[in-house]
């Protein structure tokens, strides 16, 4: 079976929620989904090495809040917070909405997010660790860190080859289609002399399983 669908997509509304959370009508939508898209690459792209996971963005009328999720937040908030004050202007450049608000959210456990284990193991790559190494290390130190199933695929010209192939990595259980399992799903891309070699993760960390109320409980009792 060819497994085409984005992991997180497949859980939105299940355990999952959009990184864009806004509404607009047909005249703004497109502006808000293109500022949105801007906003990400600017922010990514200026701060990489603070090891981003993700950046979510909000939005009433009047104002425009960006939540950066980061490994290394305080070098996204600087010294007296100077850095965050960058951040806003980067952003308003963007966008037409002038109340902005900046949000910088520490991820705690990095080795269990897949985007930012993602972008390790591609800065290895770049730096010429052979890809072998670098995904046994990535798989190990997730599962140290509690995950219950880990895989890591990467593509490209792996160690220079001249023909690019693709590599899977396996530990532990990972049940893709199970819509209450909690899978993370991360994606990076690793500049190398040889080429681009892309890398994705997918990390099990159990299943999400909702908590029922005090009258379903009672019902279930009295069943």
């Amino acid at each position: 079976m060819g497994q085409k669908v984005n992991p997180n997509g497949f859980r939105i509304g299940v355990n999952k929620d959009w990184n864009s959370q806004w509404y607009a009508d047909k005249k703004t939508f497109a502006q808000y989904l293109l500022e949105d898209s801007k906003i990400r690459e600017v922010i990514n792209k200026k701060y990489s090495q603070c090891g981003i996971s993700k950046v979510v963005i909000e939005r009433t009328n009047k104002r425009l809040t960006v939540n950066i999720y980061a490994s290394r937040p305080g070098m996204l908030i600087g010294v007296k917070g100077a850095e965050i004050d960058v951040i806003k202007k980067l952003v308003a450049k963007q966008v037409s909405q002038k109340d902005i608000t900046i949000n910088i959210k520490e991820v705690k456990r990095p080795d269990i997010d897949a985007t930012l284990v993602a972008q390790s193991i591609a800065s290895q790559l770049e730096k010429r660790v052979a890809f072998k190494r670098a995904c046994k290390m990535a798989v190990q130190k997730t599962m140290k860190e509690g995950a219950k199933g880990i895989k890591v695929m990467v593509s490209g010209r792996l160690n220079g080859a001249e023909i690019a192939r693709s590599e899977h990595f396996y530990e532990g259980s990972l049940p893709l289609q199970t819509l209450r399992a909690d899978i993370d799903y991360g994606v990076a891309t690793a500049a190398t002399t040889f080429g681009a070699i892309g890398v994705k993760v997918w990390i099990y960390n159990g299943d999400i399983i909702a908590k029922k109320s005090a009258k379903e409980v009672a019902s279930d009792v009295n069943a």
